[in-house]
């Protein structure tokens, strides 16, 4: 199977709104509260515009994952990234329900970290789970991140603060 990400775009506003509309009970114990606007298509332009702004600042690197016919299966963002001393990133990612359990994930990642780590030249990407997702941690697992903590109350995520456990991925070769 070839994955891709790649940059996303308004032209993903369409597929992405489908997704969240068909995702929605099977993602929302893992994200924040959305209002009602966001599973729509101009919902998802914002989204998009907004994500493409931060890109263009260069504190975000904001794909769309495809899987193996092309078609959007998901997104995946490297966020806040800091130049200087730190020269790191969060990463976030979620994929169509329809779409676990194929690898799309793990692929994803690992591709994302190639781009961190070549294009981008970052030294660590971090990333967070809920305690509860044992799924994404997996994902995290097969491409090398490592547990380093846990953090109370992280992210407010269905209304409700909840801890994370912390992630980290480090780039070796980058001086």
């Amino acid at each position: 199977m070839t994955l891709r990400i790649r940059l996303i775009n308004t032209g993903d506003c369409e597929a992405l709104a489908e997704l969240q509309v068909r995702n929605r009970d099977f993602l929302s114990p893992w994200g924040p509260t959305r209002a009602e606007d966001y599973f729509t298509v101009e919902g998802q332009r914002a989204d998009i515009e907004a994500a493409l702004a931060r890109h263009g600042r260069g504190d975000a690197m904001p794909w769309v994952i495809l899987d193996d016919d092309g078609a959007v299966a998901g997104r995946l963002t490297l966020s806040g990234i800091t130049r200087g001393p730190f020269q790191s990133c969060n990463m976030g990612y979620w994929l169509s329900e329809d779409r676990t359990g194929k690898g799309l994930a793990t692929e994803a990642v690992q591709a994302a970290l190639v781009s961190a780590y070549t294009e981008l030249e970052l030294h660590r990407v971090q990333a967070e789970t809920l305690v509860a997702n044992v799924a994404s941690q997996n994902v995290l697992a097969k491409t090398g991140f490592q547990q380093y903590g846990l953090a109370p109350k992280y992210l407010k995520i269905a209304g409700t603060w909840q801890d994370h456990l912390m992630f980290q991925h480090l780039n070796d070769s980058v001086g």
